[in-house]
């Protein structure tokens, strides 16, 4: 890690070392400068985009217990998990998503996690959405 507040034990006696000391500072900024770059870079491809619907797909019984997720990147793509509650039980699915789109279909709550997803940086949260 580069410390760039550290002090030197003593004060530039002459120009010399002052330049050479704005020398040091220089590299260091190159330094950060670097890394900065880098980690932009790797950023892109980390979760940054959240969308979550919760629903009932079966209108005659049960609450809004099933639910889409859908974790995007900074170029849209990532996964979508869908559960389907029921009293019987429970069905997980798993779709991957490419700028936006699945090569699978997808259902009405998945459209709109992803689209939620892609529209906020933050975790929005429907919990009223209805099939």
């Amino acid at each position: 890690m580069i410390n760039i507040f550290k002090k030197n034990k003593k004060a530039p006696e002459n120009l010399n070392e002052v330049l050479s000391q704005f020398a040091a500072l220089e590299e260091n900024f190159k330094k950060v400068s670097g890394e900065l770059e880098s980690l932009k870079k790797e950023s892109k491809f980390m979760a940054q985009k959240f969308g979550v619907i919760r629903f009932n797909p079966f209108k005659e019984v049960g609450g809004d217990q099933s639910f889409s997720i859908a974790l995007l990147d900074a170029t849209d793509s990532g996964f979508i998990i869908t559960s389907h509650y029921t009293r019987e039980g429970n069905r997980v699915y798993g779709k991957p998503i490419k700028n936006g789109k699945s090569e699978y279909q997808l259902s009405e709550e998945e459209i709109k996690a992803i689209e939620m997803a892609k529209t906020s940086k933050e975790l929005p949260i429907d919990q009223n959405a209805k099939q």
